[in-house]
């Protein structure tokens, strides 16, 4: 078989490049070795799909060349998604910090984007494996499950490594290597983080206690949102969001009421209840279950009456600033994304087109290129899949 275009990986990059090409014009076929379209589509947004973000700009990415997705991203934006969301009557809402997700069902973006490949005579096969990739005078050979396939343009939108019981692969990054190109240490990205030991022991019994707000730090960086306790460690939105910027070994401070100053709150308690114990005035501003192991294990809780005033502030400030000693992630198998992948210097910025290789392009998550949680990743992967089919 001989196509214009052959995209390796039907998710949301690759499906957006196909349908940009085939309403060029171009012969496009998509390749997915799982059994149907749009895999990851389908589970983000906990299956309402979180589809953009209104807030996008390029310091919302993590990449070693921090310019690197400027060019894809002013060329094809949220508006742009919106209004193709829109054409399709697809009802949607901001749910916060700009996030946008579908009123129903993340099907339904699928439907939208398997409907507009097959308006651009886009064709695609699934459960069709890769088995080899060569490359011969001015085109490429593909050997499938399903026979060799010749294009004059290859198109890597395989993804990651997360979540690999939906089929994630290291595929991308071994073909990349195949073309000399280079290929930047890949760690798991908004994903919780793990605690052990002593550490582990302190709060493994708080499973399901969640703050609503949180500030969560390390270095420079923080975010602040909810922050879950687990069996194994933390999540949340706000170490989600840090994971990505934590490394093992790193100073990890959490805020845990970033919105009260609760050194004047707990000298404002002692005066309104002298009699109170400690754990249970902080009940009252925290989850009673965390504000009561704070107390056995740390701040040794007594009568409010008991405190002098520079001793609730430090109290206060210690509970600004508190230690949380994380020993890992739970890894690719909860990921959301991955960090690092197919080094930028090798790609062009305005097309995703190797250097190395006339025809041979990179999008998506395989690219290293890493957006914030809240839809940032959806929107690079449309903006890096339109930014290519537009000139495949």
């Amino acid at each position: 078989m001989k196509v214009d275009v052959l995209v390796i990986g039907a998710g949301a990059a690759g499906l957006m490049c196909a349908i940009t090409a085939g309403q060029r014009g171009r012969h496009v076929l998509v390749l997915d070795h799982a059994n149907k379209p749009g895999k990851k589509i389908l589970m983000s947004g906990g299956g309402r799909c979180n589809f953009t973000n209104l807030g996008v700009t390029p310091a919302q990415y993590l990449s070693a060349n921090p310019h690197f997705a400027k060019s894809a991203l002013a060329r094809y934006t949220p508006a742009d998604f919106i209004a193709l969301v829109e054409k399709h009557r697809i009802a949607f809402h901001e749910k916060e910090l700009g996030q946008l997700f579908c009123d129903e069902s993340s099907k339904l973006v699928v439907r939208m984007l398997l409907d507009e490949c097959a308006a651009a005579n886009v064709r695609i096969e699934t459960s069709c494996g890769v088995q080899r990739v060569r490359k011969t005078g001015e085109s490429f050979a593909v050997l499938t499950a399903k026979g060799e396939i010749h294009a004059d343009s290859l198109v890597i939108a395989s993804g990651g490594l997360s979540i690999p019981s939906m089929g994630a692969t290291g595929f991308g990054y071994e073909l990349a290597r195949q073309f000399g190109h280079n290929v930047l240490a890949t760690r798991a990205g908004l994903v919780p983080l793990t605690l052990s030991g002593k550490h582990q022991e302190h709060y493994q019994d708080l499973a399901g206690v969640a703050l609503p707000v949180a500030e969560v730090r390390v270095g420079k960086r923080s975010f602040r949102a909810g922050l879950l306790f687990t069996h194994r460690g933390i999540s949340g939105p706000s170490i989600l969001q840090i994971s990505s910027y934590w490394q093992p070994g790193d100073d990890l401070r959490i805020d845990l009421s970033p919105d009260v100053d609760i050194g004047d709150w707990l000298v404002a308690q002692r005066v309104a209840r002298p009699a109170a114990e400690l754990r249970n005035a902080l009940g009252d501003l925290l989850p009673k279950r965390l504000a009561q192991r704070l107390c056995e294990l740390w701040l040794h809780s007594r009568p409010m009456r008991q405190y002098r005033d520079a001793e609730l502030r430090e109290i206060g400030t210690q509970l600004h600033h508190w230690p949380i000693v994380a020993s890992g992630t739970e890894g690719y198998r909860t990921a959301e994304v991955t960090l690092g992948g197919v080094d930028t210097d090798g790609l062009s910025s305005s097309t995703m087109q190797s250097k190395l290789v006339p025809g041979l392009y990179f999008i998506g998550e395989v690219v290293d290129v890493t957006g914030w949680l809240g839809g940032y990743n959806f929107q690079w992967a449309w903006a890096s899949g339109y930014a290519a089919g537009e000139v495949v």
